[in-house]
């Protein structure tokens, strides 16, 4: 660092220039779509986006309303062979009526914070992971998971199939409304998840001669169970 100014003089005089040591204004921006791309749709079209790009990218998608929840969930669960099922400490999943309709009918297992080697253990295990989508993305049709101490990764990464329980209403157009939503809450001194995972389909690759290939490297199987509450 001592010889900082004079090697910076030198390097302005082979350029030919003086030293510049404010930085050039931002070029005016020719639009401002990474902020309104989709914000002039209304929810249900959003909703309808959100569901058409999550088919494509090979997620399942099975809507219901609130109180169909618990058929819905053992609907899904039969059809993706059923087996041991781990479930997020999430208290929305009981409230809904999924966590004990699947304690009562399947072995399912529930996260808990003091038991972290059982935690990974029962996850490795599981047919099935269930969790709690905090938002959905209606241009990737990607889902939104955060991670804390009752809500671990890997009910969603581990096992085979990953069911994610989402709300219409919680269907943002882009990853830009999650960021500013994010920061609002930072602003507000909110505890931060201490991971946000977007997750768009089943677990896929496509490096080898672009040859789609599911399930390498997570889920075989992605099931949103999307609640019609709009």
């Amino acid at each position: 660092m001592q010889n900082r100014e004079n090697f910076l003089n030198k390097l302005a005089e082979r350029m030919g220039r003086p030293r510049q040591t404010v930085p050039a204004p931002m070029p005016e921006l020719v639009n401002n779509h990474p902020m309104t791309r989709l914000t002039d749709r209304t929810q249900t079209e959003l909703c309808d986006e959100f569901i058409n790009f999550a088919r494509v990218m090979m997620a399942d998608v099975v809507i219901a309303k609130e109180n169909e929840l618990p058929t819905a969930i053992l609907d899904i669960c039969e059809k993706y062979g059923g087996g041991k099922i781990i479930i997020n400490n999430d208290e929305r999943l009981v409230e809904l009526g999924v966590t004990p309709t699947l304690q009562a009918k399947y072995e399912s297992y529930i996260w808990d914070l003091n038991q972290p080697q059982q935690n990974i253990t029962q996850a490795e295990q599981a047919n099935i992971g269930v969790v709690y989508g905090e938002y959905g993305l209606a241009e990737s049709g990607g889902i939104v998971l955060f991670s804390d101490k009752d809500f671990g990764r890997s009910v969603s990464l581990l096992p085979e199939k990953s069911v994610v329980v989402l709300r219409k209403s919680k269907v943002l157009p882009r990853v830009a409304q999650l960021a500013k939503i994010l920061h609002e809450k930072a602003q507000q001194g909110e505890r931060m998840p201490s991971c946000v995972n977007i997750i768009s389909g089943p677990s896929a690759t496509a490096d080898i001669e672009l040859i789609k290939v599911v399930g390498v490297h997570g889920p075989v199987s992605k099931i949103y169970l999307v609640i019609d509450d709009l």
